[in-house]
Order: structure tokens, then C-alpha cells, then sequence
């Protein structure tokens, strides 16, 4: 669709965040978000609360929405190249955000035999799933786009494009996320973590289980495989015990994950990942976490 005759439109999306990634748009004292607004000319409103997840909304003209898009995903960048400076992480993990869209639009963004999806993916560049069920006690889905930060702002084009062409029908129930009760968090934490366990990185499955409710859903993607070469030390911190690591990662990821034998004489063990290009991304990323 041609925006360029709708940018007087002002359109409002709304994403959903982790607590970490909401404390990294609002900056120290509240900077990053301010200057944000100020170069993209959109307001960005981040929910109150105590649960650990976040809606923030974005309301502006198109062009205003697309450069605060610009200016998040390319946050999330700098972050992931940060915390890969301090990491053991070879490939580099794409930026991903989570949209919360109303259910009724979700069609059109699919699109007649998932055309319109594959038509957003190929021009793009960016992975995007759109989530089979309904967000709790709403009527919204999650729409996960991953990818460069350019891809992610051309992406968002294409979606403020159908958003414009369809409106929402009926009413929406927007998603609220709950409030996570105290003692709640203790689930997170490992039982045991082996010593060479980086256990700081357990708080990483705790966000990527958010995860779960779209990978594997996609099945329009291609399936493919990854070779990773994993030290015979660390297998034990991916497998967890009685196996609780490895299914987490392939529950998480939506991907196959199969470990072979040890060989004697060899320091390190041979793991296939098989899935689509995000569940790849996502098991190599928890497994490089472990």
C-alpha cells in the first residue's frame, strides 16, 4: 500500500516489552525515551505497573511511528552488540520486538494463504510470526518481527499500510499484562547451576519463554539446520537435569535439537539445530546463554 497520501493519519501501535527492555528505552533519569520523542515526533507512552512486562505505545503520523521504530530497534542493536562483547555468542541474534495487534486485523495482515505475510517477509527481509491464539483475556495476537533494524522500520511500513486499508472490526480488548504475584520469581531460578553454568544468563530463557507462544507456529517457513561444536564441559549445562535445560530451549525455540554421542577422543560434541531461521536463532542464542 502507498502511505505516502496517509501521513497526516495518526495511527497508534502498541508493543509489548520486558522489563529490561522498557528500563533500556527510558534511559538514566528518563533521557533515551525523551530524546526519542523529541526526534521522532511520536509520543511513546510506557504502562505503569509492577508485572514484568510492559505495553508501549506509540501514537503519530506514519512517518513519526517509523522513526520512533528506527530509534527502538536500533537501541535493541547497540544492546545486543553490547552484550555480546561480554559473551561467549558468535552469531549474532536479530533484534526482535513484540507488537500487540487487534485480532481482527490479524487476517489482513496474513493475508489470502498467507500471501500478504510472505509478501511483508520477502521485501522486508524481516522474519514475522503472527501468533495463533489470542494474547490472555483479550481480543489482540502478538506479531513478532525479528531482524536488522532496517528491516524491522520497512516492516512496520508494511503494517501500518494494512492497518490503514483494514481497520479493526468491532471493539478490541487491548492485552494488559499482569502483575506478577510476589514469590512468584523463585520459578526462574535454576534448582543447581554447575559452576561453569553462567547462571546471570537464567533470567534469559525467563524472557525468551515469552517467546513460546509464537516460534514454531510459522510453518510457512523454511526449515533449516545448524552445526554447532559444543565442549564436552558445557553439554551438561544444556541438557540440565533429567534433561529440564534442553527441553526448555527446544520448547522455547520451537526447534529440533539433537546432541551426538561423544566421540572418543574428542573435547567437543557435535548439536544440530533444526527449525525455522527464528527458532534457529533463538535455541543458538539460549544455548550460547547456558
Amino acid at each position: 500500500g502507498d502511505l505516502d497520501g496517509s501521513l497526516n493519519v495518526t495511527l497508534t501501535l502498541r508493543l509489548l516489552m520486558h522489563g529490561k527492555e522498557v528500563g533500556s528505552i527510558i534511559g538514566k533519569k528518563g533521557e533515551t525515551v525523551k530524546k526519542m520523542r523529541e526526534e521522532s515526533g511520536a509520543r511513546i507512552n510506557i504502562s505503569e505497573g509492577s508485572s514484568p512486562e510492559r505495553i508501549v505505545t506509540i501514537t503519530g503520523p506514519t512517518e513519526g511511528i517509523f522513526r520512533a521504530f528506527s530509534l527502538i530497534a536500533q537501541k535493541f542493536e547497540e544492546d545486543i552488540t553490547v552484550a555480546m562483547a561480554n559473551s561467549n555468542v558468535t552469531s549474532k541474534p536479530p533484534v526482535t520486538l513484540r507488537l500487540v495487534f487487534p485480532g481482527s486485523q490479524c487476517g489482513s495482515l496474513i493475508g489470502k494463504g498467507g500471501s500478504k505475510i510472505k509478501e511483508i517477509r520477502e521485501t522486508t527481509g524481516a522474519q514475522v510470526q503472527v501468533a495463533g491464539d489470542m494474547l490472555p483475556d483479550s481480543t489482540e495476537r502478538a506479531v513478532t518481527i525479528s531482524g536488522t533494524p532496517q528491516a524491522i522500520t520497512q516492516c512496520v511500513r508494511h503494517i501500518c499500510s494494512v492497518m490503514l486499508e483494514s481497520p479493526p472490526k468491532g471493539a478490541t480488548i487491548p492485552y494488559r499484562p499482569k502483575a506478577i504475584p510476589a514469590g512468584a520469581h523463585a520459578v526462574l531460578a535454576p534448582q543447581h547451576s554447575a559452576q561453569q553454568c553462567n547462571s546471570d544468563k537464567v533470567d534469559k530463557v525467563g524472557q525468551l519463554r515469552s517467546l513460546s507462544y509464537f516460534t514454531g507456529l510459522d510453518a510457512t517457513a523454511p526449515t533449516s539446520s545448524q552445526e554447532l561444536a559444543i565442549p564436552n564441559d558445557f553439554i551438561g549445562c544444556i541438557i540440565g537435569r533429567q534433561g529440564s535445560k534442553i527441553n526448555e530451549i527446544r520448547q522455547v525455540s520451537g526447534a529440533h535439537i539433537k546432541i551426538a554421542s561423544a566421540t572418543d577422543g574428542s573435547a567437543m560434541r557435535q548439536v544440530t539445530i533444526t527449525g525455522s531461521p527464528a527458532s534457529i536463532s533463538v535455541a543458538q542464542y539460549l544455548i550460547n546463554a547456558r
